[in-house]
């Protein structure tokens, strides 16, 4: 399976930067989610309760990441034992790019999955992994506001005002004259009847 996304935030690249590599960030964000703890450089032991269908299992797994260029990118590996229903793992590339006073969150990412899951059948899986992805972002941004809500207000303040509605002009004439035209031509039809 293979997915690919982005989400554009109003905190700044650092800050987004920073949230990504910090634990309790990624446990509130996470769903299904009850634990992240660093293991090492780069490293977590990662808990999280998952259902797909009539399976619901709790994987246990790592997060490694690799190519770790701050504040821009890093690859993120996963491999995560969920008993009998199975296994996933995979691979993530999770990029941020400045734009204006915030940032745009890319990825792109490869899983794979075995065991009972993977007999749930694959538009199953697929609708499940990007619902979790969205489900993600949606936290994650929500996550950023609790955190850094100066740069989402600063956000909103640079968002244009919806323009009033001016009544329009029908052929450059002004539209009080095709009122008065209107009465006038009901008072003829009136008078000649």
């Amino acid at each position: 399976m293979e997915m690919q996304g982005s989400r554009t935030l109003a905190v700044t690249q650092e800050q987004a930067w920073s949230a990504l590599n910090n634990p309790d960030v990624l446990k509130a964000s996470i769903p299904g989610c009850d634990k992240v703890e660093a293991t090492g450089e780069n490293q977590y032991a990662v808990g999280v309760a998952v259902k797909i269908g009539p399976v619901s299992a709790k994987f246990n797994g790592k997060i490694t990441l690799t190519d770790v260029q701050p504040p821009e990118s890093y690859t993120l590996s996963f491999d995560g034992q969920g008993g009998a229903a199975g296994f996933g793992k995979g691979q993530a590339q999770v990029k941020l790019v400045p734009q204006g006073t915030g940032c745009e969150l890319n990825y792109s990412a490869r899983a794979q999955v075995g065991g009972k899951i993977a007999q749930m059948g694959q538009r199953l899986i697929d609708g499940v992994a990007k619902s979790m992805a969205e489900d993600f972002f949606r936290r994650f941004d929500e996550e950023m506001q609790r955190r850094h809500p100066e740069a989402y207000a600063a956000a909103a303040a640079a968002q244009p005002a919806p323009e009033a509605e001016v009544a329009p002009k029908a052929g450059g004439i002004p539209v009080w004259a095709w009122i008065a035209g209107a009465i006038v031509l009901i008072a003829l039809v009136w008078w000649m009847r």
